[in-house]
């Protein structure tokens, strides 16, 4: 195949990749690999039409076996450390908080209502451990 086929059919392989439901990366590869050929041929590797075929393959086994596992998890990721309930975090309190009283914190990047559910009192500077997440407020208590 001619050089501008080979790139051609990469970018329609790296096309085809974002409109596929979870293709999970396999025509990444094959794209890239058939650009490697095309840009090879774009720039003096002459290989036989077989050769072409040939170093397509490899290529794209070579980027298969090395990269997609990690490549795919990264992208993917795969929620390891994703925790569905805020409950038993430790959030800090900037004012006193009453039991049965609620205030404004601000806990990762959002502002929170936060309701003192425990028997003791929360002073500021504290911290204070969820309890429950209910909507928008944090039930808390002391730590």
């Amino acid at each position: 195949m001619t050089w501008w086929a080979w790139l051609v059919l990469g970018a329609v392989l790296l096309g085809a990749e974002l409109f596929a439901v979870d293709a999970q990366f396999y025509l990444v590869f094959l794209g890239v690999s058939a650009a490697i050929v095309g840009l090879a041929a774009l720039f003096g590797v002459v290989l036989p039409e077989w050769g072409q075929w040939l170093a397509f393959a490899v290529i794209a086994l070579f980027f298969f076996l090395t990269f997609r596992r990690t490549l795919y998890t990264k992208i993917r990721g795969g929620g390891e450390e994703y925790r569905d309930s805020l409950a038993g975090e430790l959030l800090p309190v900037a004012e006193d908080l009453a039991v049965g009283k609620e205030a404004r914190a601000e806990y990762r990047g959002t502002k929170w209502t936060i309701r003192n559910v425990g028997e003791t009192p929360i002073t500021a500077g504290s911290r204070a451990k969820v309890v429950e997440v209910n909507g928008l407020t944090l039930n808390v208590e002391a730590e």
